[in-house]
C-alpha cells in the first residue's frame, strides 16, 4: 500500500473517532476513500459503515457507486460477516436497485457455498455483454443496408414503407440491446475495479473446502474455484499445501486430525448435594 493512502487512513481514523464522523460534509472524503481501498486492495470496515450510516441519515445523498463497491469490499472479507452488516444499513428500497440487486444475489451464493453458481452469474454477464455487442454490430449493419435499399428505391412505395418500418424495429431492438448492455457494462465495471476481487473470493472458497472436505476431485475444486480450464488450481493448491493423489483426487487435511477429545471433569462433591438428598427423603 502506498504512503498516501496510510496517510488518508489516518486522517479519517481522526474524523471518525469524533462528533465529525455524523457530519454529512465529510461524506466526499470517506468516499474518497472508499474508492481507494477498491483501487489500493486496502479495506477499512469502520470507515464503510461510517458511511452507510451517513446514507442512513442524508437518504439525499446516497451513492449507488460507492455503496456497491462497499459491498464487493465486503465480499472479499468473507466469512466475517461484514457483508451482512453492511446489507442491513441499506435501505429496501436501494436493495431492489441494480447493480445492488446483483451484488446482494452474488453475495448470497457465496454465502450459501453455491460457488459453481456464482461464477457461472459473472460469466453470464460477461458472455451476455460479449453477444449484445455482436447483434447490436450485425443490427446496424441491417440498418445501413436498409437506408442503401431505401436510397435504391425511391420509386417503389411500397418497398419503401417496408424497409421503413423494418428501420423502426431495428432501431427498438438496438434502444433494448444498448440498455442491456450498459447494465452488464457496468456491473462488470464495478467488479472490475475492485483490486484482487476474484482472488479474495477465491481465498474465502480455499477456507470453506479446507474445513469441509479431506479430499475433493480436482475437476470440482476447479469448479469451485471457477477455473474450468484448470489453469489456477496448482496455485491455490501450492498455497494451503494441498496434494494430488494418482486418481485424480486432491488430499486437503485430514479431519479426523482436527478432533480434539475432551475430559469433562465433575466439580460437584458429596457436601454440596447432601443437603438436596435429604430433603427429598
Amino acid at each position: 500500500m502506498s504512503s498516501s493512502f496510510e496517510q488518508m487512513k489516518a486522517n479519517v481514523g481522526k474524523l471518525l473517532r469524533g462528533i465529525d464522523r455524523y457530519n454529512p460534509e465529510n461524506l466526499s472524503t470517506l468516499e474518497r476513500y472508499v474508492e481507494t481501498q477498491a483501487i489500493e486492495n486496502a479495506y477499512d470496515l469502520e470507515a464503510n459503515l461510517a458511511v452507510l450510516k451517513l446514507y442512513q441519515f442524508n437518504p439525499a445523498y446516497f451513492q449507488t457507486n460507492v455503496t456497491s463497491q462497499i459491498l464487493l469490499k465486503a465480499l472479499t472479507n468473507l466469512p466475517h460477516t461484514d457483508f451482512t452488516l453492511c446489507k442491513c444499513m441499506i435501505d429496501q428500497a436501494h436493495q431492489e436497485k441494480q447493480p445492488i440487486k446483483q451484488i446482494l444475489y452474488l453475495g448470497n451464493l457465496l454465502e450459501t457455498c453455491q460457488f459453481q453458481s456464482f461464477w457461472e452469474s459473472l460469466g453470464t454477464d460477461r458472455k451476455s455483454l460479449e453477444e449484445n455487442g455482436k447483434s447490436l454490430e450485425d443490427n446496424r449493419k441491417n440498418l445501413e443496408e436498409n437506408r442503401k435499399s431505401l436510397e435504391e428505391n425511391r420509386k417503389s412505395l411500397e418497398e419503401n414503407r417496408k424497409l421503413i418500418e423494418e428501420n423502426r424495429k431495428l432501431v427498438e431492438e438496438n434502444r433494448k440491446l444498448i440498455d442491456a448492455t450498459t447494465g452488464f457494462d457496468e456491473n462488470l465495471k464495478l467488479i472490475d475495479g475492485i483490486t484482487g476481487f476474484e482472488d479474495s473470493v477465491r481465498k474465502f472458497i480455499c477456507h470453506v473446502v479446507g474445513i469441509t472436505y479431506q479430499t475433493v476431485e480436482r475437476r470440482l475444486l476447479a469448479e469451485m474455484l471457477g477455473d474450468p480450464m484448470d489453469t489456477l488450481v496448482k496455485v491455490w493448491m501450492n498455497k494451503y499445501n494441498w496434494t494430488e493423489t494418482e486418481d485424480g483426487q486432491v488430499f486437503v487435511f485430514n479431519q479426523e486430525e482436527s478432533v480434539k477429545p475432551k475430559n469433562i471433569v465433575e466439580k460437584i462433591d458429596f457436601e454440596s448435594v447432601s443437603s438436596i438428598m435429604a430433603t427429598s427423603q
